[in-house]
């Protein structure tokens, strides 16, 4: 299977004499989704958070692709190929749904973003935006304006915008949050599309969309992971059932 994409070791992050994550170690392999659930405050979010750069660790290390990035901010992460969607939808509504993503797109190559430009007319941008919304399931709304689509298919365009990144490794910040059972599982449909071709990690509180999509699951209880393992081994695991499965599952 090669070595991990991502490794994360002792990763540690305070918030005055809040401890939020506390000596995490993870590691991600090439194609894998792997996924990290946990109760609301469980330090999930922190997490990705360090991972993408937002967040400088008090103390580990975070190696990507085989570099020690722990000390790199976002846009260099991204530029190695590290993508991220968010909790929130972070689009530019008053822009079309195909400048959204030919911005990224214009991102990636290393060129300054012209906010005051018109990034969808200008022509190399658009093959490689097409295609990110293509396999997003959103090409047919690529000159709507994206403060029109519905809360599902902003989602969608999230996703789009981080796949024009050409990530090595995308992160998946609760991508179900705010979005109705069709849509989820619309989304659900998608994410199984793109498995092993990206290698992926998912933050996500939705259980059904947890197991129907992870290669392994991360628990994380505290600002500790509690256990790692396969969907089947996590969900038996009276700890983890104790922990935060238990009212889940009900």
């Amino acid at each position: 299977m090669g070595e991990p994409v991502l490794r994360i070791k002792g990763l540690c992050k305070s918030f005055g004499s809040l401890l939020v994550n506390d000596d995490v170690t993870l590691d991600v392999m090439p194609g894998e989704m792997l996924a990290v659930i946990g109760p609301n405050g469980a330090g999930k979010t922190t997490l990705i958070n360090q991972i993408s750069g937002l967040l400088p660790p008090d103390a580990g290390t975070i190696m990507f692709d085989g570099a020690d990035v722990t000390a790199l901010p976002p846009q260099a992460r991204a530029l190695r190929g590290l993508a991220r969607s968010f909790q929130i939808t972070s689009i530019l509504p008053g822009f079309s749904v195909l400048e959204n993503v030919a911005l990224a797109v214009q991102a990636r190559s290393g060129s300054s973003l012209r906010f005051f430009g018109r990034a969808d007319r200008e022509a190399r941008l658009n093959p490689p935006a097409l295609a990110a919304l293509e396999q997003a399931g959103i090409a047919d709304r690529a000159h709507l304006p994206a403060g029109e689509l519905s809360h599902g298919e902003k989602r969608a365009l999230e996703l789009a915008i981080a796949l024009a990144m050409q990530p090595a490794l995308l992160l998946l910040d609760e991508p179900m949050a705010g979005i109705g059972r069709e849509e989820t599982e619309r989304q659900i449909e998608l994410l199984l599309r793109l498995k092993g071709k990206l290698t992926m990690v998912l933050v996500e509180h939705d259980m059904s969309a947890v197991f129907a999509l992870a290669d392994r699951i991360s628990v994380l209880i505290r600002g500790r992971v509690l256990r790692t393992g396969l969907p089947a081994d996590v969900r038996a695991d009276p700890q983890v059932v104790t922990a935060y499965l238990g009212e889940q599952m009900e």
